[in-house]
């Protein structure tokens, strides 16, 4: 009983159809999306996205580390791990290209090599374990792809065998929690320590001490995240979501997560 549109035959009848967007009744508070992550707990936990979440992330995303209709991503996440997110959604949001490899091609370092040249791709998005794979199976890069590295530290050593290889190298920081990618920071040869960054738009940074206050500079915080990148919690787990998501002490109207990293 389902309608199916037969993209290769049914264009008579599709070019009888309006072009104007349909309606679509919706709110910036529903839901968009869950993935379930482990976190450190190892117990699987449903983070609820709302969509005012994923348009602002997508939105922040395509301004810096920066996405136009010219670009072109090369897909090698799987839909579990958020960060496919950009890789789908920002070639949409912009009238960008994405090109979807298969999983076998994404864990083998030359097949993926490969793809990166027929593809064509000005950006690739991946963790630290997948360029190690690149370099190690001889990639020798390309001075026109955008390289997006997160998941993990970045160590200097990496970024400096990236930095030789690509046209731009870019550290990426944040939690599923808060959608993707908080923080993001182009890394450049002449700095001793890989930054996470400054926070993307719309974000809230604090570093902060026991008593919830301001961390000295030089001294150890936690690192909690506010904004409009924050979701709505965790899928049945109310009691986990009031843990983490804990009122800002600057601003009682507002949340913040609790990241756990220092």
């Amino acid at each position: 009983d389902i309608q199916t549109i037969c993209l290769d035959g049914d264009w008579p009848v599709i070019d009888q159809l309006s072009a104007e967007n349909p309606d679509m009744p919706g709110d910036p508070e529903h839901m968009a999306y869950a993935i379930y992550t482990s976190g450190s707990t190892g117990k699987p936990k449903g983070v609820l996205i709302p969509h005012r979440a994923a348009i602002n992330f997508l939105c922040s995303m395509a301004k810096a580390p920066g996405f136009t209709a010219e670009d072109t991503i090369l897909a090698v996440t799987t839909l579990s791990f958020d960060i496919a997110v950009l890789e789908l959604f920002l070639p949409l949001c912009v009238g960008g290209g994405c090109h979807i490899v298969s999983g076998d091609i994404a864990a083998d370092g030359r097949q993926l090599a490969d793809a990166l040249i027929y593809s064509g791709a000005t950006v690739l998005q991946a963790t630290p374990i997948t360029y190690r794979m690149l370099l190690e199976a001889g990639w020798k890069g390309d001075k026109n792809l955008k390289i997006l590295c997160g998941g993990e530290a970045l160590t200097r050593d990496l970024s400096d065998q990236l930095l030789s290889r690509c046209g731009a190298l870019w550290n990426m920081y944040g939690p599923t929690e808060t959608t993707v990618w908080s923080a993001i920071h182009q890394v450049h040869a002449e700095e001793q320590i890989i930054l996470i960054g400054n926070p993307i738009d719309n974000t809230k940074i604090h570093i902060l001490d026991t008593n919830f206050q301001p961390a000295p500079v030089g001294g150890t915080g936690e690192l909690y995240i506010g904004g409009d990148g924050l979701a709505r919690g965790y899928h049945n787990r109310p009691e986990l979501t009031d843990e983490r998501f804990v009122t800002d002490p600057f601003d009682a109207e507002r949340r913040l997560y609790r990241t756990g990293d220092l």
